[in-house]
């Protein structure tokens, strides 16, 4: 389980001081990384036996394998794709990928607030109000797939994208309520960024679904939930990502299922009458 995850799952039973110090190591992993217990003790205005009993709460063995921890995560995530192919492996290891994508999965849906997605797939069903949804470069493919899922069971969902006059023209439009889902890894799009805020500002409701609950998204959103998206290879894995949004899509088709029903019975009449669709 990814550190962040592990963080997240602790909750409620970390104490002040440990919550500091968890603070530091979601902000500043290099401290931790790189530095001394005395320095991240420091950072967080906590001691060191602090520091100590924050690792052994989220099952580590000690701060030197939170460290390792930590250091393993920057040599993967925040360094970018270019730099992390040079240091691929040769051969295809299906075990590592296995692995670290199913704890991808488990982190993301473990750390997950029940009243929080809630809250979202009540957001998300609004009909009243319409659902946009900003991605970072990365992300695109993960929520393109959220967009037509969403899209089928409800009227009203888009995907923002374009240039910046065209962002601009339809954050002019947006109306108290509307809801913005904003999807994004470390090294954050900029324009991503901008636009929750901007979004935030015209009085929508935001989600963030974004890699740690420190990122310049999550300090904006009403409600944030974390992924994990560890990757084996020189890319950030989206696994995670994709398994959270269909959890919301299933919520949303819960919540709206007698309008879902009839608009994806129109969808099916429509693809058997000019036979679009081959099912053998």
């Amino acid at each position: 389980m990814e550190v962040a995850g592990r963080i997240a799952e602790a909750g409620t039973s970390l104490t002040t001081a440990e919550r500091r110090v968890a603070e530091i190591v979601l902000s500043r992993p290099e401290l931790v990384a790189f530095g001394t217990v005395a320095e991240l003790a420091e950072a967080a205005h906590a001691g060191a036996a602090t520091v100590v009993r924050l690792a052994a709460k989220l099952d580590f063995d000690g701060f030197t394998a939170l460290q390792g921890a930590v250091q393993n995560e920057l040599s993967n995530q925040l360094r970018p794709a270019a730099v992390r192919i040079r240091e691929a492996r040769g051969g295809v290891a299906v075990q590592r990928h296995l692995q670290r994508e199913l704890d991808n999965v488990q982190s993301t849906l473990l750390a997950i607030d029940e009243q929080a997605t809630a809250d979202a797939v009540r957001h998300l069903c609004a009909l009243s109000h319409s659902v946009l949804v900003v991605s970072g470069d990365a992300s695109t493919g993960v929520s393109l797939q959220f967009v037509g899922d969403l899209g089928a069971l409800r009227p009203g969902v888009e995907l923002l994208s374009g240039n910046e006059v065209a962002v601009s023209r339809r954050l002019s439009h947006i109306v108290d309520g509307d809801a913005v889902v904003a999807i994004d890894l470390r090294r954050y799009d900029r324009w991503v960024v901008r636009t929750a805020r901007e979004a935030k500002r015209r009085g929508a409701w935001l989600l963030a679904l974004t890699d740690s609950a420190l990122s310049p998204l999550a300090g904006v959103a009403d409600v944030s939930i974390v992924l994990s998206a560890g990757g084996v290879g020189p890319f950030d894995s989206h696994v995670g990502t994709l398994a959270l949004l269909n959890v919301l899509v299933a919520g949303a088709s819960d919540e709206l299922r007698d309008i879902a029903t009839e608009r994806l019975d129109r969808a099916e009449s429509a693809w058997s009458a000019d036979s679009q669709l081959i099912d053998r």
